[in-house]
């Protein structure tokens, strides 16, 4: 049983507001979100590094990829991989334009879950 249910599309932005080739932190149903514009397309992840917790819209931003401001993590901007070992992803999230807005759809984390493994088989 997934720990996520769907949710709608949320305005983040206008179009243009977040500088070309850089990244906005967004709290958007309850967590943290990276809002990134590279050539005027826009794409999500989540905005807290793995390693150390840093946010990643403040990193910088080439070719698709973002880096880590604290120690130069590397994850894909469209689908979250991280470059260095490509089998370990954050989260990335639909990104939409409608209008003059930029939306985000980050699903919403069913209540009473906790912290519990999200089913990814890994034991600690």
């Amino acid at each position: 049983m997934s720990d996520y249910v769907p949710s709608d599309f949320v305005t983040v932005a206008k179009v243009g507001e977040i500088p070309e080739g850089q990244g906005q932190a967004y709290a958007v149903n309850g967590r943290m979100v990276a809002v990134f514009n590279e050539g005027g397309k826009y794409s999500a992840i989540d905005d807290f590094c793995p390693h150390m917790g840093a946010s990643l819209a403040g990193g910088y931003l080439e070719a698709g990829i973002v880096t880590c401001p604290w120690h130069a993590w590397r994850f894909c901007t469209h689908d979250g991989k991280w470059c260095d070992n490509p089998k370990i992803k954050i989260d990335a999230f639909e990104v939409r334009i409608e209008g003059d807005e930029v939306q985000v759809r980050v699903p919403v984390k069913e209540q009473g879950t906790g912290d519990k493994d999200q089913g990814t088989g890994d034991a600690t």
